[in-house]
């Protein structure tokens, strides 16, 4: 692994070089060269994981998620490591509390409150919102115990993340900075707009964190394209003779 990192590091330096003096024959060259030594060590990785599930198959061999632990653990002063951890525990409880008691308003007023005709308390929707809330905490929970079974959970989350946070930056933006497009438009582009992303993700057509790019594009297209479109059907052009 050593020796790979070596190669590696003099790969780069050629690659560099050759960009530097516009060769485009050595460019490649070097480019070749460095894709054969990231597949070497991740040959190397893998063999490196069977030999240990050999020994004990029971043991943890993902070694992605733990790189910024092992950094945290190995680089940064003594003094530091507990400030950093108690920052991102807390870090963790804000958003988590934030996130569920987000879920559980939005739940009980915009789907729960509007599908009721009877008028109730404030007291009840208050008791439905704190269910909701215990609701998504156990959906979440369970969540958690899926996602372990994934290889890498730090990428997991960006996936995740990025499908759906451009089409929510998109609607963002289109309540700020576009208000002549009203809602019908935007709620049908941010449908077609999600199945896209989705599309797009799953064939694997661009790097994921690029659909938080495409997504925002995309949801804002198409909004005022049918919102051009409403409003050209609902006032069609006068014709003259």
């Amino acid at each position: 692994h050593k020796n790979l990192e070596i190669e590696k590091k003099m790969a780069q330096d050629q690659f560099s070089s050759a960009m530097d003096s516009n060769d485009q024959a050595a460019t490649t060259e070097a480019k070749k060269e460095m894709l054969l030594i990231i597949e070497r060590e991740k040959n190397n990785r893998e063999a490196a994981k069977a030999m240990i599930r050999k020994a004990d198959d029971v043991v943890e061999t993902n070694d992605k998620d733990y790189v910024f632990i092992h950094f945290i653990l190995n680089y940064l002063p003594k003094g530091l490591v507990g400030l950093l951890l108690a920052v991102i525990l807390s870090a963790a409880m804000s958003s988590t509390a934030s996130e569920l008691n987000a879920l559980g308003t939005i739940t009980a007023l915009d789907l729960y409150k509007r599908n009721k005709k009877d008028e109730f308390s404030p007291e009840h929707y208050l008791k439905v919102s704190k269910l909701f809330t215990l609701l998504w905490g156990i959906v979440a929970i369970l969540i958690a115990c899926v996602a372990n079974l994934f290889d890498n959970l730090i990428q997991l989350v960006n996936i995740i993340g990025s499908i759906f946070y451009g089409n929510v930056l998109g609607i963002f933006l289109l309540a700020f900075f576009f208000r002549f497009v009203k809602g019908n438009a935007v709620f049908i582009a941010a449908i077609i707009t999600q199945v896209a992303v989705i599309l797009v993700w799953y064939l694997d057509w661009m790097s994921y964190l690029w659909l938080n790019a495409f997504g925002c594009a995309l949801v804002i297209l198409l909004a005022i394209v049918l919102e051009s479109f409403d409003r050209l059907h609902k006032n069609p052009p006068i014709k003259t003779i």
